[in-house]
C-alpha cells in the first residue's frame, strides 16, 4: 500500500490581499492520482480530499478549496458526491470571505453552500464520502465562526 503524501500547510492561512499566496505546487502531490475512474469511496480516502478536510479544520479555507476542487472536477456530473464537494468548496469560500471581513459575501456564499449540500443529501443517503449531515453542519458552523 502506497502511503499518501502528507499535507504541508503554510505558516498561516492565505488571505487574499493580506498574506502571501502559497505556491500551489505544494498541493500537487496530494492531487496526483485523482481520476474519474475512482469510486467516490476511493476519492474520500484520497490525499486531496483528506488534506482538504484537514486544511478546513485548521481554518485554511483557501487551501481546502484548492484541494477539494481537484476532487470535485473528477466526480460524476450531477452526482450526490459532486454536490457535496460543491457545498464544501462553498463553505470554505464563505469561511475565507468571513475571515476577510466580507460578511455580505460570506452570507451569500453560505446560501449557495446550503443549496448544494441539501441537493447532495436529497437522494436519501445518510453519509457521503464519509460525511454525514451532522459533520457537514459542524463544518458549516466552523466556517461561519471564522470572522474578523
Amino acid at each position: 500500500m502506497t502511503r499518501a503524501p502528507a499535507l504541508t500547510l503554510p505558516p498561516r492561512p492565505y488571505l487574499p490581499g493580506k498574506t502571501e499566496r502559497p505556491d500551489e505546487a505544494i498541493f500537487e502531490p496530494l492531487k496526483e492520482g485523482l481520476s474519474p475512474a475512482m469510486t467516490p469511496e476511493e476519492m474520500a480516502q484520497s490525499a486531496a480530499f483528506l488534506g482538504g478536510k484537514e486544511a478546513f479544520a485548521q481554518g485554511y479555507f483557501w487551501e481546502a478549496h484548492e484541494l477539494w476542487e481537484a476532487v470535485w472536477m473528477v466526480l460524476p456530473p450531477a452526482s450526490a458526491e459532486r454536490h457535496l464537494l460543491q457545498g464544501l468548496i462553498q463553505l470554505a469560500n464563505g469561511g475565507l470571505k468571513a475571515r476577510m471581513g466580507r460578511e455580505n459575501a460570506a452570507r451569500r456564499i453560505a446560501a449557495l453552500a446550503d443549496t448544494a449540500l441539501r441537493e447532495a443529501f436529497l437522494q436519501g443517503q445518510e453519509r457521503l464520502m464519509g460525511l454525514g449531515r451532522a459533520e457537514v453542519e459542524e463544518m458549516r458552523n466552523h466556517a461561519r465562526a471564522h470572522t474578523g
